[in-house]
């Protein structure tokens, strides 16, 4: 008897399972995704043309409130939980819901959903968004770049926008990210790494991406996204910590399952982190994966000219997923104004416009920044207008993209930016040549 399938997700990893657990798999068919955490992203429908020959119409995509009913209205007989960054006591409130329903629950086994390469794979994951992923993956581009290699990063989706126009995307340059209407995240993570001279490769069917990759790499670099795990299977599997969250590598899904994976645990932000907290997480690491190699890192925060903000009241615009889904109350923005002496934060929550009110409501933990969303276009206008209006003497961009490329602003803007320095030994780049050798 066939099983009818629910995934639930948020427009990545149920995409992927999807691809490689169930769209061939005649013992399943899937009713429909349900999607959360990232705004307008269901009312969509998976395209046929990724389905494959047995969804000639698609695979609808749903809200996540609607979950109970769709079991009850479809007589679904398996949920499969697809997405990332979230409290195994929210894990198991979803299975609950389920099951009382009357459908089964399941996590699918994350090495079954890794891709193999016929090139050298190296993982950058976290256990929490907002760990240092992304700087990580960079000092990774640039240790392999120093060493001769031809580099591909394949980052972990974020196909927000027609599905069917983003099957496999590659951009080389600033242009590829307007031509293809990349938003506000996605420049975030492109566009440092093309800055570097790498090509970045994202989309929806990793399958088709990683032989897209292969054939201009000597080694890819997986960039992972929120606390994901590697969509292909690494021959060096690096996760990153952070002592700001000490406690938080044993109670978020599936984070927890890359610290149980790790070859490599960067312990990372310890420049601006309690010693006492990442001895904290040097202990958990070493209790429950004791085989790991730990590495000690800074996320230097640099500015390049600090004296205009000493004295000010100034607006941070931070990273938006790490203070949503990451749950962070401040990043480099807020570091950045502490350390070179801004005399207040200015407070947006009287300035929110549209879609940005919604997302203080949504995570009101958030408090005096402001999360640089930018999922649409309506979003990034609200963006814009709250910005310029919010009274302040300067604005901090901790954001990883020039802010003002993408929206125009009535007041100065001082950029903060962060990057990866090993703060002792080994270093990055001594694991990586000691673990791959004469492989590369």
């Amino acid at each position: 008897m066939v099983e009818k399938v629910l995934i639930m997700g948020a427009a990545g990893r149920d995409f992927h399972n999807f691809n490689v657990y169930f769209r061939d798999n005649d013992r399943y068919h899937v009713v429909g995704f349900t999607a959360t955490q990232i705004p307008d992203i269901d009312g969509r429908v998976y395209p046929a043309q990724l389905s494959g020959s047995r969804y000639p119409e698609g695979i609808p995509i749903y809200p996540d409130s609607r979950l109970v009913e769709l079991i009850k209205q479809h007589r679904v007989d398996m949920v499969a939980f697809s997405y990332s960054d979230v409290p195994h006591g929210e894990v198991m409130h979803k299975a609950s819901l389920t099951t009382a329903a009357g459908a089964d629950f399941i996590i699918i086994g994350a090495p079954y959903t890794m891709l193999a390469s016929s090139r050298k794979v190296i993982s950058v994951c976290a256990v929490r968004t907002g760990c240092g992923k992304s700087q990580t993956s960079r000092k990774v581009i640039q240790i392999l770049q120093d060493m001769g290699k031809r580099v591909v990063s394949v980052r972990h989706p974020m196909p927000y926008g027609d599905l069917t126009q983003q099957i496999v995307q590659r951009f080389s340059s600033r242009e590829d990210l307007t031509r293809q209407r990349c938003t506000i995240e996605e420049r975030e993570e492109y566009e440092p790494v093309i800055d570097m001279g790498a090509v970045v490769y994202a989309g929806v069917d990793y399958g088709l991406i990683l032989e897209a990759a292969e054939k201009e790499a000597d080694v890819i670099v997986w960039d992972g996204g929120n606390n994901d795990t590697p969509f292909f299977k690494p021959d060096i599997n690096i996760v990153v910590f952070d002592p700001h969250r000490a406690g938080h590598e044993t109670r978020y899904h599936p984070g927890e399952t890359n610290m149980l994976m790790a070859d490599v645990a960067v312990i990372n932000k310890v420049d601006s982190a309690e010693p006492e907290k990442v001895e904290q997480v040097r202990k958990t690491i070493g209790k429950h994966n004791p085989e790991a190699t730990i590495i000690l890192a800074d996320s230097a925060v640099l500015v390049d000219d600090p004296d205009p903000i000493k004295g000010k009241n100034v607006l941070v615009v931070e990273d938006g997923p790490t203070l949503t889904h990451g749950e962070m109350t401040y990043g480099a923005g807020v570091i950045a104004a502490r350390r070179f002496g801004a005399a207040s934060l200015a407070d947006p929550r009287p300035y929110l416009k549209g879609t940005l009110a919604e997302t203080f409501q949504t995570y009101p933990h958030i408090g005096t920044l402001l999360p640089a969303m930018g999922y649409s276009s309506g979003q990034i206008k609200d963006l814009e207008e709250t910005i310029n209006d919010c009274p302040c003497d300067l604005v901090l961009s901790a954001t990883p993209i020039d802010l003002t490329a993408v929206v125009t602003v009535n007041k100065p803007v001082v950029r903060v930016r962060y990057e990866y320095r090993d703060n002792s030994t080994p270093t990055l780049e001594d694991v990586i040549r000691e673990k791959l050798g004469d492989c590369i």
